[in-house]
């Protein structure tokens, strides 16, 4: 017996033990797949329709999706809670030198003092239907792959459509559960008006920064508290001090008790995106092309806007949710590259491709519809891995340069403009200019000059190398202008932003935004460069719509005989709907002779302190309660210490930061945050062997609420005794 063998039929005896029920192969459960699970058998103690309930009110309804993480309701009031990186942009925004809530941390004492969380809304899923047979019954008689593709998205966006006619309180959006194979309207209400309520100290929120990402063990208060408010009539409405607080229809009941090692938990929440229905070409180009393309360029971006932040306290605020953002990213794609080499899935794919195409090949009827398949998939990937570079620096562009994204909002709508008959452009532009200007605000937001300029000069060198089949017209055009690529592209960067007015927000939106006239007239050479890199993305854009659409069609067919083969139905991948995944409170071995206990606790914070390494600084108070064994009701026994995060076997990804872990009774005992660096290729592959998910125990949370920052009226909120 090898030792992966030994080591799964260790696991699974031992999950025998502790839990008498048979572990899932992986399982990120859509609504519909709820009442199919056996969850008494798996440890369960309330009725399963208490989770979900299409008839009456549930757990499911006090779950809301918040600025693309997860969140829920804790208290009659809209309160709700979720992680600290979720509310990080909010907070930025809030922030300025004077009032550092991003460092210090915020505590509002009342309503009244709560603030406007800029940027974020709350969204509930109120409820679902599938419309497979009306999606792809518009497509039947469609051959073109271009067109099929078109015609699937104008019927996701009409149904969509159609539903928020018949109730215009719901936003209604159709999501593709299987790639070209099953589709889903959801129906969702907004809160537009949301608001921070506590956020805890940096040192505490984000302990650990960059070395402790994606690690465990892990000491991270990853946590905060928001709230939802509405127009008096319960209506939603833009944030207006008239508002008052959301009253949802469930909240959670907060157990102050926790859990404990082998307890049976679920969570529910909105995960982002999963990928493992793919074929071994999709894992590959991740693998070869966009993982390493990606994390390589964002470690560019960050150190840049690193060594830019130490100028000033303002620049530094208005950098860090970017830096953020790019860090988490890249470590993900580096642990997934990692994980990826570490268990070879490429070669796992093309093994299972391999007898997938034996079973085509063996069965008459299966070979009649489906025996070009694999063939056509291969010859789709050629052709995708040869335009990768070229494609992936189109897919960052604008996001690496401020100034670019600039560009292309006022070229767009010099555009539109410039379409309008003379007699109606004064209406258009009155009509347009105030989401024009929201547009910029936001390409303002984190601007930088000298950050624009040395990722714009990393961008244009590395067009500069491609190969000349993937070339970048825009930038062959300035490299043509000389024999040595880094003087003329230095010399562009100099002359078009040096001479560009578009590096003056308050020139662009007073002086240049004035008037259809001061707009038409105004150009320089980022507008010009922008217009060229716009020209070949329209240019390209039918092939790209054409491979598009085939690959839909080939995926969903891909799935459909990977079922018959299996002979089982599969889990369709996350794709941002609300999603159950249930498992146990459990450590793992992450290498040879390496057990990982579940649990940390505030000792291993004082431990890490004494490293000298800045990321695990931590308030005083800590130190001063620790020493004084002042825990409170929060202190685990076993350990005597208060618990700080824990690990458990569900199957997460992102998106489902902020989740709500409940345990037994629908309880919640914590908030989920993040993945061992092992599971960070959860997205491919999920395995019980070393696929673990990290949540901030409640514990620690009402443990820093009330001993570090006073926040006991909201403990008192949840209805937890003090």
């Amino acid at each position: 017996m090898n030792k992966k063998i030994l080591l799964m039929t260790s696991l699974l005896a031992f999950g025998a033990v502790f839990s008498s029920y048979k572990l899932w192969d992986e399982g990120m459960f859509p609504l519909s797949e709820i009442s199919k699970l056996d969850l008494k058998k798996a440890g369960l103690k309330i009725n399963q329709n208490e989770i979900y309930n299409p008839n009456g009110t549930s757990l499911v309804d006090a779950l809301v999706n918040v600025g693309g993480c997860t969140g829920s309701f804790v208290s009659g009031e809209g309160l709700i809670i979720t992680n600290h990186h979720c509310a990080f942009s909010a907070v930025q925004l809030a922030s300025t030198p004077e009032h550092d809530y991003l460092t210090n941390g915020f505590v509002a004492k009342s309503h009244e003092e709560e603030i406007e969380a800029k940027g974020l809304t709350c969204r509930i899923t109120d409820s679902y239907e599938d419309v497979s047979d009306k999606v792809l019954g518009a497509v039947a008689q469609i051959e073109d792959p271009a067109s099929r593709l078109q015609i699937i998205n104008n019927t996701m966006k009409n149904i969509a459509l159609e539903a928020e006619k018949k109730d215009p309180s719901i936003k209604a959006e159709v999501s593709e559960m299987f790639i070209g194979k099953t589709y889903v309207l959801f129906r969702y209400k907004t809160i537009q008006d949301v608001r921070l309520v506590y956020v805890p100290n940096r040192q505490i929120g984000e302990f650990g920064g960059e070395t402790d990402n994606w690690v465990w063990p892990r000491h991270t208060g990853d946590f905060s508290f928001m709230r939802a408010y509405v127009a008096k009539d319960g209506s939603p409405a833009k944030y207006s001090k008239d508002n008052v607080p959301y009253s949802p229809k469930k909240f959670l009941k907060v157990n102050p008790k926790g859990t404990n090692e082998e307890d049976f938990v679920f969570i529910l929440g909105y995960p982002g995106k999963t990928f493992r229905h793919r074929p071994a070409e999709f894992i590959q180009y991740q693998q070869q092309f966009l993982l390493p393309y990606t994390s390589e360029l964002y470690d560019f971006q960050n150190t840049t806007m690193e060594n830019a932040g130490k100028k000033d306290k303002t620049t530094e605020i208005k950098l860090a949710t970017r830096i953020k953002r790019n860090a988490n990213v890249l470590k993900n794609y580096r642990g997934k590259l990692q994980g990826l080499k570490g268990i070879d899935l490429i070669a796992q794919k093309k093994q299972e491709d391999a007898a997938l195409a034996e079973f085509i090949n063996n069965n008459v009827d299966v070979k009649a519809k489906y025996g070009t398949l694999m063939t056509d998939i291969d010859n789709l990937y050629k052709l995708i891995n040869g335009d990768a570079q070229r494609d992936l620096w189109f897919s960052q562009i604008y996001n690496s340069t401020s100034l670019l994204g600039v560009s292309r909002n006022i070229n767009t709508f010099k555009a539109a403009l410039d379409a309008q008959p003379v007699a109606q452009k004064q209406a258009f532009f009155d009509k347009n200019i105030d989401k024009l200007k929201q547009s910029l605000a936001a390409n303002y937001e984190a601007y930088d000059l000298d950050v624009d300029k040395k990722i714009l000069k990393r961008m244009l060198s590395d067009a500069a190398a491609f190969n000349p089949m993937q070339k970048v017209t825009a930038v062959n055009k300035i490299t043509s202008k000389g024999t040595n690529s880094n003087t003329v592209i230095d010399q562009f960067i100099d002359n078009s932003i040096g001479l560009s007015k578009l590096k003056d927000e308050s020139y662009v939106m007073n002086t240049l935004l004035k008037s259809p006239k001061s707009i038409a007239d105004y150009n320089d050479g980022l507008l010009l460069f922008e217009r060229d890199i716009a020209k070949q993305i329209t240019e390209i854009k039918p092939e790209k719509d054409r491979r598009e659409g085939l690959l839909n069609k080939l995926m969903g067919d891909y799935v459909n005989v990977k079922e018959k083969f299996m002979k089982k139905d599969f889990i369709p991948d996350a794709n941002s709907t609300l999603r159950l995944t249930y498992g146990y409170v459990r450590g793992y071995w992450a290498a040879d002779a390496s057990y990982m206990r579940p649990y940390t606790t505030v000792k291993g914070i004082l431990e890490k302190g004494t490293t000298g390494n800045p990321d695990f600084g931590y308030p005083a108070q800590i130190k001063a309660l620790w020493d004084a064994k002042d825990f409170g009701p929060y202190a685990k026994k076993d350990l005597n210490d208060v618990p700080v995060a824990f690990l458990y076997n569900m199957d997460t990804t992102g998106g489902n930061s902020g989740s709500p872990i409940m345990n037994a009774y629908g309880e919640l005992i914590g908030v989920n945050f993040d993945r061992a660096y092992g599971a960070t290729i959860n997205d491919y592959a999920w395995n019980e062997s070393y696929s673990r998910s990290i949540g901030v125990d409640i514990r620690y949370v009402l443990w820093v609420a009330s001993k570090i920052d006073k926040a006991d009226y909201l403990i008192k909120e949840m209805g937890v005794k003090l």
